[in-house]
């Protein structure tokens, strides 16, 4: 009986390598291929789509349409590398000043304040939703990954393809879209900083019917843009 247990148990310790190196070849090959390739749909669409169908909602459709950075305002680009992480272009992927912060304060700040838009990529587009250090790991070893063989351009560019604007709404064509009845091309500075402004929790704080908060918060973010230098800060840093 216990040889029959060892055996069992050697075989389900090799079914999980399997089942790891299986999930890390997908990884690695979704990095290589999404560096040149658009992003059809990220792991938090996946996730979304199918809560919604096990929980009988089954008009929840997903939208995403992938646009290039050229067919994306720049002023969107600017958006929310001022909202959300204004060391992007220097960084290599962790803010590590943030990160201590977080840790000063015993986590009581939550976790997406210390999240660069690189680590925030790599989760939204390859990891599911949560907050377990598991997970983090995980996102951690992906941001590297992301951060070796894309640009800081394609980052942002998969970035602002596969953020969460709204109820099934990804990506910022499909916000622009929904929200302001135009392309992404064409998006002002106020329209950009609004939709930037919701990503904190884009299911709680909406974009067409945005609160006082958020109103604040747009404003704050179109002061941060102006700090920056506005669209010389993406020439200087080539992310436009």
């Amino acid at each position: 009986m216990s040889k029959s247990k060892g055996k069992m148990g050697q075989r389900l310790k090799v079914l999980i390598a399997k089942v790891l190196l299986a999930w890390l070849g997908i990884w690695l090959a979704g990095i290589v291929i999404f560096a040149f390739l658009p992003v059809p749909f990220s792991a938090v669409m996946v996730e979304r789509q199918l809560g919604a169908w096990f929980s009988g909602r089954f008009d929840y459709v997903a939208h995403s349409d992938w646009v290039s950075m050229d067919e994306i305002s720049p002023w969107m680009a600017l958006a929310v590398i001022a909202s959300e992480d204004q060391k992007f272009p220097e960084h290599w992927g962790f803010d590590v000043d943030a990160i201590q912060k977080v840790l000063d304060n015993d986590g009581s700040e939550q976790m997406r304040g210390a999240s660069t838009l690189s680590q925030q990529t790599a989760k939204n587009l390859f990891l599911w939703d949560g907050r377990s250090w598991v997970r983090k790991g995980l996102e951690a070893g992906l941001t590297v990954g992301i951060e070796t063989v894309w640009t800081k351009r394609r980052i942002l560019t998969v970035y602002l393809n596969i953020a969460e604007f709204g109820n099934g709404v990804f990506g910022v064509e499909e916000a622009s879209q929904r929200y302001f009845h135009k392309p992404a091309s064409r998006l002002t500075i106020s329209e950009a900083a609004l939709l930037a402004a919701v990503l904190p929790n884009p299911i709680r704080f909406r974009a067409d019917a945005p609160s006082g908060y958020i109103r604040m918060r747009q404003q704050w973010i179109m002061r941060q843009m102006r700090q920056l230098g506005g669209e010389g800060f993406l020439v200087r840093y080539k992310l436009h």
